[in-house]
């Protein structure tokens, strides 16, 4: 048995049958299935990857409203966004009813447990995006989360640096914030707050913040999607701050080459990473095994609130 296998509970000679596996409780169907062609691993690795993480994702993930990326026929295939909620995706898959932007309601999608995150994963699911918000207050946001997008060719230096210069603004304000690699090319800096506020204020205060970074330094940092005024510059995207917009948590998989996954860190941990892809899966399962503590450890009980105006 491979190492990867080993770590992953799924071995060559069952996959190469192709018969559903259990994995936590959950049928995995066609876990031979090839997801990422590239690095050759399957559904069963992936569904096995989500179930070992489980402990770390599932607080990123439960009682929020969710979306989904999906990839029935692997990550070179055509893969979709989907944020509503059908009956094929898994009894514990639940529906959460929410008004739509153009009037009336339907049903979103949220979990509450490792089963709910593992069928998910059976219905091929490869990325986790939820709201800023939990189920029972749909309206009133506990967090933001600002980006750091790069142009085609800034430095990854630029980017950490850029992150450290949000970290320095927002404790000017007395505001805790935690990083993460994004998974792709960049960095997500997360701000946890006490409920209050409602979308609006809080968009607005993130265009603040990526306006006063834009300020600081106008030849590194944009803060308006325009990609025509985007070479050799950071994008500080706010726009994910929004009603029903989303990001990428934690621990999450992407859809990408070389399987990467969004990692939290210690801010002490981020001069040590060489870019917002570095941590492939089985990286990402090391650490899962290494860590003695969260990365984020503390931010489920910071009372910190956003500042006013």
């Amino acid at each position: 048995m491979s190492a990867r296998e080993q770590s992953t509970g799924i071995s060559s000679s069952r996959s190469r049958a192709d018969t559903p596996v259990d994995v936590d409780g959950v049928r995995i169907t066609h876990p031979a299935r090839v997801v990422y062609p590239d690095d050759g691993i399957t559904k069963g690795e992936v569904a096995a990857y989500y179930a070992a993480v489980a402990d770390w994702i599932l607080p990123e993930l439960i009682n929020r409203p969710l979306s989904m990326v999906r990839c029935p026929g692997g990550t070179d295939s055509a893969c979709f966004f989907q944020k509503h909620h059908a009956a094929k995706l898994g009894s514990s898959v639940r529906p959460i009813p929410l008004e739509e932007k153009g009037g009336g309601e339907d049903d979103y999608v949220y979990i509450r447990d490792r089963k709910g995150l593992l069928q998910l994963v059976q219905m091929n699911t490869i990325e986790f995006h939820p709201w800023g918000s939990r189920v029972d207050k749909p309206d009133s946001p506990d967090r933001i989360v600002l980006d750091l997008d790069p142009a085609p060719g800034v430095a990854w230096e630029a980017v950490v640096e850029g992150a450290r210069g949000i970290r320095d603004l927002l404790d000017g304000m007395q505001l805790t914030s935690f990083v993460r690699t994004s998974g792709g090319k960049g960095l997500h800096v997360v701000v946890p707050f006490r409920r209050g506020p409602g979308w609006q204020t809080v968009k607005d205060f993130c265009e603040r913040v990526a306006d006063a970074m834009v300020e600081r330094a106008p030849d590194r940092y944009i803060a308006t999607a325009s990609k025509a005024q985007r070479e050799g510059k950071i994008f500080i995207d706010w726009l994910r701050n929004a009603r029903g917009a989303t990001s990428v948590c934690s621990w999450s998989l992407r859809a990408r080459d070389g399987a990467p996954v969004a990692m939290p860190l210690r801010w002490e941990e981020l001069g040590k990473v060489a870019s917002g892809a570095a941590f492939g899966m089985q990286a990402a399962l090391e650490r899962a095994k290494s860590l003695k503590a969260d990365p984020w450890d503390g931010m489920a009980k910071l009372q910190q609130r956003l500042p006013k105006g």
